[in-house]
């Protein structure tokens, strides 16, 4: 069986950085296909059934349930492939060590910090794979990818071993808001699903983000400066208006846990006209609409102050909060919590100050909480992830779909 951390390494060094410039064309890069096709390839060499990639970019396989397994429910496990482009994907140069503790010295000019990385000292005594500092490391979600693999392999391998049956799937698109826009729920056949997407090994996420996307256009009216009085519109300094009539303790940087926020990821323009994109988040469903209303009303004020059609808001919504569909499946997460038990941890839940394929997955009719990984610090050059927990997270995964007593397979 193929050491997890190497497997993961084999992946992460696959180029598969989606865009959200792409013009929504699914997937958003060509280069998603590069590992797509490899999880294909492995998938059939294991022996799996109905395995498939789809011209939009997705993985299935299917592995039957054991003898005397085929009551059980049948458990999807979902992972992406595409990682983050905000900052360089490739070419990708990994360490891998054992952490003693203290500050890591990613390059001569950069370093990790362990007492701005509280998460550090989780790892302490682990093996962990980080970055030369100059890109980040995949593990959203590769290292989800290889847990998935590895379990798969595992079964292959210890065909003794009972199981449920096991749906597998991998999507592009995740970072972009697009993992879920073409998964054939139907064609999957699962019963309820997994996404295996980033945190600790021991952490279950059943709650999420609501979360909607607002383009703010503003059209302004240049003329020489000289001559504009009365007759300049600057569209850059009313989209600074906007932004200031926005609650300014409510961005990312001032909040945590359950608190909603506003926030600005892009502002371009001139006189003549300006974009401004936010992406609006909360995990009450009533306060995620009242701050859609919100920004309705900051537009119409400033149309009311510089004329009509001065602003123009598009609002579209991305996802909606798990929370509301699985609070009546507990059974789901219970399970999941089960399994880390069964794989020596103690199961933790906290809100997802994020979102997850899950999210709308599970209301597309395909219930589907997070398991961690292992990975931490995602999107950026302080990523990495804990090969130590990988291992972790394969016996929880192996916990989960069948098995009943402890101390799991080593990797």
């Amino acid at each position: 069986m193929e050491e997890i951390g190497s497997r993961f390494l084999r992946y992460a060094t696959i180029l598969t950085a989606s865009d959200e410039e792409s013009g929504k064309t699914c997937p958003s890069t060509d280069c998603q296909f590069d590992l797509a096709r490899l999880l294909q390839q492995e998938l059939e060499a294991f022996g799996l059934e109905d395995v498939r990639l789809t011209e939009r970019c997705y993985v299935y396989g299917s592995l039957p349930a054991s003898p005397g397994m085929e009551s059980e429910p049948a458990i999807g496990l979902i992972a992406h492939m595409d990682t983050v482009n905000c900052v360089p994907a490739a070419p990708l140069h990994p360490r891998r060590f054992r952490y003693e503790g203290g500050d890591i010295r990613l390059n001569e000019n950069l370093v990790m910090r362990e007492d701005e990385y509280e998460n550090l000292k989780h790892v302490i005594g682990h093996d962990i794979i980080t970055t030369d500092g100059t890109t980040c490391l995949g593990a959203d979600d590769k290292a989800g990818v290889a847990e998935i693999m590895a379990l798969i392999e595992y079964y292959t391998e210890h065909p003794e071993e009972k199981h449920c049956a096991i749906r597998v799937g991998f999507t592009p698109d995740e970072e972009i808001g697009c993992g879920a826009d073409f998964f054939d729920v139907p064609g999957f056949k699962a019963d309820f699903a997994y996404t295996v997407d980033g945190g600790d090994a021991c952490e279950i996420e059943d709650e999420t983000f609501n979360a909607a996307a607002a383009r703010v256009a503003i059209k302004g009216f240049s003329i020489h400066p000289g001559s504009a009085k009365n007759k300049m519109l600057n569209a850059l300094k009313v989209s600074m208006e906007f932004d200031a009539l926005l609650p300014a303790w409510e961005t990312p940087e001032h909040t945590e846990g359950r608190e909603g926020f506003y926030h600005l990821n892009d502002l371009r323009g001139s006189i003549d006209s300006a974009e401004m994109h936010y992406i609006i988040r909360d995990h009450d469903r009533a306060c995620f609409e009242a701050r859609k209303e919100r920004m309705r009303k900051t537009a119409a004020y400033l149309n009311a102050v510089h004329g009509e059609g001065t602003v123009a808001l598009t609002l579209t919504d991305s996802y909606y909060n798990m929370a509301e569909i699985l609070k009546d499946r507990p059974e789901i997460a219970d399970r999941a919590r089960d399994a880390i038990r069964r794989a020596g941890m103690t199961p933790r839940t906290s809100p997802v100050r994020g979102g997850t394929d899950g999210s709308r997955l599970t209301f597309m009719g395909l219930p589907c909480p997070n398991i961690g990984t292992g990975g931490r610090n995602c999107h950026g050059v302080f990523e990495f992830v804990s090969v130590t927990e990988m291992e972790k997270v394969l016996n929880v995964l192996r916990f989960l779909t069948g098995v009943q007593e402890k101390n799991g397979p080593s990797a």
